[in-house]
């Protein structure tokens, strides 16, 4: 149960039933929006052209590629970014949640120029490090601390570290869920719905190839929102399992908010059996509040993962744990490492957001505009008579194209993904800059966020809510 008060930022919007629409209507839509996306950007196409022949599918990540194309950045300044050809959005994309700060945000332009003139890299502490760790254990509300840099890197040395201390091989893990590309966590993150098996024993699906069966063999999929099926899992593997990790709030998905208790009777499960609970707040740290879903809930893991967000835009990482586990850190039980683990740059960054970007103040600027933007588009559903509901956390949201309140991956399952690729191109043709994954992904606002950028946002969904409310 959280143990804060929510207000609207988890509450459901009331629903309506809407009719089903027609398959061609919704296509011709965003065929439509698709033609004016590549009419807007012609260098992106040459740029794509170009970086094919030694960028591996023209682009940094797979996860930069999108329909009908990549869209490729020139800068970004406060609450806009700028694409090549010379396109201005509202940035709510906020690099999938690492954004909160903004762009060239004051106080981390002079961190982190001021770090630049004097070193970026020795691979060895600064001083930094000590006043983060120090700030990161009185919000999370766990004592000891080491870096990464990347959410990736702090999930796989969290199932390591919980390997070592508990001498168990296996890992519990929720279906649906994304914690990095590192093997041990690299299973049943989007699976299909003719590869997931039955609900009570979920199929453990490769989340990429590569992944070798020996590989899912140590991984239990479980639903989320489901205490009876962690009990199965660690009822069927006595004494085998080493950890559960989970994000608190499921981000893969929408946004799936955990039932009341959920989150505690998952912790008595886990620790009766003498395994241990990761949270992997990669997305929903500081996203959500100052300490998280950790502070938020008042259930407290044996470790919490931290990266996006963290940083102020810089890349870095964090792994947070009690007394009992990260002395196998302190110790030498398990070797913990990395080359720009802590690096100056990144401490700089770092502590910049902690002291002057992510304030008392800041939050309260964040939950006034994620409850104007939400007003707005409850409204707007209302309005046009759907179904749909909107999600928030903190400065996370998302539209659910689903009458149903979605509690765990099957359901969202059920979500047309057209009316999120519709809804992302319209935002994009619109001006506002959001992930290409519609269905899955979720906005950020971030603290350079104004009315007038929430308010664009809002327009262009009911532009986008009109449109689809025509083609039923």
């Amino acid at each position: 149960m959280l143990s804060q008060p929510i207000d609207r930022r988890f509450a459901v919007a009331a629903t309506v039933t809407s009719r089903p629409h027609p398959v061609g209507a919704l296509d011709s839509l965003i065929a439509e929006q698709e033609q004016i996306f590549l009419r807007r950007q012609p260098r992106s196409a040459e740029l794509i052209d170009i970086a094919g022949a030694h960028l591996a599918g023209g682009a940094t990540s797979n996860w930069q590629i999108a329909e009908p194309q990549a869209v490729w950045m020139s800068h970004g300044f406060g609450s806009k970014v700028y694409d090549v050809d010379g396109n201005e959005y509202v940035d709510m994309h906020g690099g999938y949640g690492a954004a909160i700060a903004g762009h060239a945000h004051p106080a981390i332009v002079a961190a982190v120029g001021d770090r630049v003139r004097r070193g970026t890299h020795f691979a060895q502490p600064t001083e930094d490090a000590i006043w983060i760790a120090a700030e990161l254990a009185r919000r999370f509300g766990l004592p000891l601390w080491r870096y990464a840099n990347s959410g990736t890197e702090a999930t796989m040395d969290a199932v390591h570290l919980a390997r070592s201390v508990t001498g168990r091989d296996l890992i519990i893990k929720v279906e649906g869920c994304y914690h990095g590309h590192h093997d041990s966590v690299q299973v049943s993150v989007l699976p299909e719905a003719d590869e997931i098996g039955p609900r009570e024993t979920p199929t453990p699906v490769p989340g990429n190839t590569g992944i070798p069966r020996a590989i899912r063999d140590l991984v239990v999929v479980v639903p989320f929102n489901d205490v009876e099926a962690v009990s199965r899992a660690l009822t069927a593997h006595p004494g085998q399992v080493a950890a559960m990790i989970v994000e608190p709030v499921m981000m893969n998905a929408g946004i799936i908010p955990p039932d009341d208790g959920y989150l505690a009777a998952v912790r008595q499960l886990i620790h009766d059996e003498g395994a241990l609970l990761i949270y992997d707040e990669v997305k929903t740290g500081f996203t959500t509040g100052p300490g998280g879903i950790t502070a938020r809930s008042g259930v407290t893991p044996d470790l919490v993962c931290l990266a996006k967000a963290l940083g102020g835009g810089i890349a870095v990482a964090a792994i947070g744990g009690t007394e009992a586990v990260m002395s196998a850190i302190a110790d030498g039980r398990y070797e913990q490492v990395g080359t720009f683990n802590g690096n100056p740059l990144a401490m700089a960054a770092t502590r910049a957001t902690l002291s002057d970007v992510l304030t008392t103040a800041s939050y309260r600027h964040l939950d006034s505009l994620s409850a104007r933007l939400r007003t707005a588009l409850e409204e707007v559903i209302a309005d046009q008579g759907f179904d749909w509901h909107v999600v928030s956390v903190g400065a996370k949201g998302c539209v659910t194209f689903r009458g149903e309140p979605v509690r765990e991956f099957r359901d969202f399952l059920e979500i047309d993904a057209r009316l999120g690729h519709l809804h992302w191109l319209m935002q994009h043709n619109g001006g506002v800059f959001l992930p290409p994954w519609g269905k899955v992904e979720q906005w950020l606002l971030s603290v350079q966020h104004t009315h007038d950028d929430v308010d664009r946002f809002a327009r262009n969904f009911s532009a986008f809510a009109t449109a689809v409310a025509g083609s039923r």
